[in-house]
């Protein structure tokens, strides 16, 4: 009885020291939070589940967690609210990306994320890197949706396409995307986050707590 105790007790302790101390749950501070993990799914410009993503859990440091806590706040105060589509992301999905982005033959979600660009440039073009931001842990891609409805505010493209339809100030979309894209531009920064101008869903907390440190732990 005695080694079957011990043993649950080593397991957990692993279980829970695969996740720095340092890093939260989202859901777990923000119940209210609405969660899409895209890479957890095929429903991302790979087609496929990316590595590391072995669950649909957002992940951030508890840090970025409690100043999104503050944008969720204000948000819900207007019936509105959060949705995350990716957060944490560790170097391993990131390597992924770099294997497919490599591999000139797979183009099966080109339509849908890159219909204007030529995979050959990805790189070069900036969309795919070898180091993310979001593998510090502190980096979040998120949308704004109606808390009643669970519908998305039309941003005006959709996340992770790429091209210049999803930079924050592109011109040609309508007045209401443009408001719905400075509202969620607006809110992130007042609450401590910066900006991507490249990508409306993009923000990186000002004062992340691992500016240099990567981080390779799996989101389960």
């Amino acid at each position: 009885m005695k080694k079957k105790l011990l043993l649950l007790t080593y397991l957990t302790t692993l279980t829970f020291a695969e996740i720095p101390k340092s890093f939260s749950y989202v859901k777990d501070k923000i119940p209210t939070i609405e969660v899409e993990l895209r890479y957890a799914s095929s429903n991302n410009f790979v087609g496929g589940v990316i590595d590391g993503y072995l669950a649909p859990r957002a992940i951030l440091t508890t840090k970025a967690t409690l100043a999104l806590s503050k944008v969720q706040k204000e948000l819900e105060s207007f019936e509105l609210g959060i949705k995350i589509f990716d957060a944490y992301r560790p170097q391993r999905a990131v390597d992924h990306f770099v294997r497919w982005g490599k591999d000139l033959s797979d183009r099966k979600m080109k339509l849908e994320y890159y219909p204007n660009v030529e995979k050959k440039n990805l790189f070069k073009e900036g969309y795919i890197a070898k180091r993310s931001g979001h593998s510090r842990g502190s980096t979040i891609d998120l949308t704004i949706i109606d808390l009643k409805t669970k519908d998305e505010l039309d941003m005006g493209s959709n996340f992770d396409f790429f091209g210049k339809e999803s930079w924050v100030h592109y011109s040609n979309i309508i007045a209401q995307q443009k408001l719905n894209r400075m509202l969620l531009n607006q809110v992130m920064i007042k609450y401590g986050f910066k900006a991507y101008t490249q990508e409306w869903w993009h923000f990186t907390l000002e004062d992340e707590p691992y500016k240099n440190k990567y981080f390779n732990f799996e989101v389960k």
